[in-house]
């Protein structure tokens, strides 16, 4: 019933939404009026307010459909070169969406691992532009799980990191492997399950980025609430059925409304300011920094439902049990053992204000990874910053991303070395992996 008392409570502000949309429409102030011309209401500060009130109320809603990546082209070396979507790979559950430039030049391939966590992959827009100039980029672009047909079976932890597996294999050896947030575990467990089975494909660097490797170090709000019931309450409590209306009907989901509330509930105040923030600005014309809170919460309401084993599975691991930390998670039956990892960078990225992933958790990887050698290890907190600033924003684009640029290409460039040296006709990651003598 969780599911329908949420589309009924939808269905009843209906009509309070189309009201305050046709009379935005009717009476919008948007712009500054020409001199001496007085537009809709006599007096232009009664109309600027009314405006923006429709407005907050016509837009303070929620979707349930992908907002567009809109990245049309994108500078390089000082032109601006067309961007193209183009999905390599396809499954039920997700699409390996790549970035296609219009340029004929090699550039290290970057896999980014989307968090799946109740937004979609254009969540993580930022990183995408950010990284585009001088990576081919590649994003794991999971579906809403309310539109995923319930023939096409389950999709747990274990199925997602066979996806990530799978991503590699279709990107071919030699790339790059980013994970920002909830699938950093998982891309670890990728990499430790590659390495030990020595698929080629396996990333030759690993960058985990705010991600919750190990949950016992500086607990949050986050990690105390996913602990503070059993695992029971969850599925009882936070599951709901896919109403029939839908492409998924009769799936088992964590919907993603709840999860919107979640976070939101954690930082309340900060929202209901930032909407007193877009109030005030409309009235006062700045319609510039009015637009910058639009479009963040146009990204932020569109939301996306978790496939139930995914959600609960994900709460007993990794926040729950610490399982990866403990050496005590499997895939498939088999236990993961980050101790394989050799020849692949690994770099983990903090930020110092980070509320849902506290310092120290993302770290807990160098420790893990203990088939790494230690000069291919890199650390880097980021001062001042909380968990969004981590990968989007002025400090992420200034500060954190030459860190991950410089560490690819550096990493690049000692593959070819080493492969010229070997003479060897392989792959370079295949000739800088030790062996397990080593």
């Amino acid at each position: 019933m969780l599911y329908e008392a949420y589309e009924a409570h939808n269905g009843m502000l209906w009509p309070m939404r189309a009201f305050a949309r046709s009379a935005l429409d009717a009476f919008a102030f948007h712009a500054p009026a020409p001199a001496g011309v007085r537009l809709g209401y006599p007096d232009a500060d009664a109309q600027r307010r009314m405006s923006a009130a429709f407005e907050l109320i016509s837009d303070a809603r929620l979707t349930h459909k992908r907002p567009p990546f809109g990245i049309d082209s994108v500078d390089v070396t000082g032109r601006a070169v067309q961007v193209t979507e183009v999905v390599v790979e396809s499954t039920p559950f997700a699409d390996l969406l790549r970035f296609r430039k219009d340029i004929d030049v090699a550039q290290p391939r970057v896999l980014l691992v989307a968090p799946m966590s109740g937004h979609f992959a254009t969540l993580m827009r930022d990183t995408v532009r950010t990284l585009l100039p001088e990576h081919d980029v590649f994003v794991t672009d999971w579906r809403n799980a309310r539109d995923v047909p319930l023939y096409e079976g389950r999709f747990g932890f274990d199925e997602y990191v066979a996806h990530l597996i799978h991503f590699l294999d279709a990107l071919q050896p030699g790339a790059h492997l980013i994970a920002v947030c909830q699938p950093c575990v998982a891309a670890l467990v990728t990499s430790a399950v590659m390495a030990e089975g020595e698929h080629p494909a396996r990333p030759r660097s690993l960058t985990l980025m705010a991600g919750p490797i190990d949950c016992r170090v500086n607990p949050t709000r986050v990690n105390e609430l996913a602990s503070a019931h059993p695992i029971e309450w969850f599925e009882s409590r936070l599951i709901a059925t896919v109403p029939y209306r839908y492409r998924g009907a009769w799936r088992r989901v964590y919907p993603g409304f709840l999860q919107l509330t979640a976070f939101m509930s954690m930082n309340l105040e900060r929202h209901v300011q930032a909407f007193a923030d877009l109030y005030n600005a409309l009235v006062a014309g700045e319609y510039e920094k009015a637009e910058g809170t639009r479009a963040f919460y146009r990204e932020y309401f569109a939301v996306a439902d978790l496939p139930a084993e995914f959600y609960i599975e994900t709460v007993r691991l990794v926040f729950q049990e610490c399982a990866l930390a403990r050496g005590t998670l499997k895939w498939q039956g088999r236990r993961v053992d980050c101790g394989a990892i050799r020849g692949t960078l690994l770099l983990t990225i903090e930020g110092e204000r980070d509320d849902i992933c506290a310092m120290g958790q993302t770290m807990a990887a160098q420790d893990l990874c203990t088939g790494i050698r230690p000069y291919l290890k890199q650390h880097y907190m980021q001062p001042g910053t909380g968990h969004y600033g981590v990968f989007s924003g002025r400090r992420w684009q200034q500060e954190i991303y030459p860190i991950v640029r410089d560490m690819i290409y550096q990493t690049d460039a000692r593959a070819s070395s080493m492969s010229s040296r070997a003479g060897a006709s392989a792959s370079a990651i295949d000739e800088i992996a030790p062996t397990p003598s080593e």
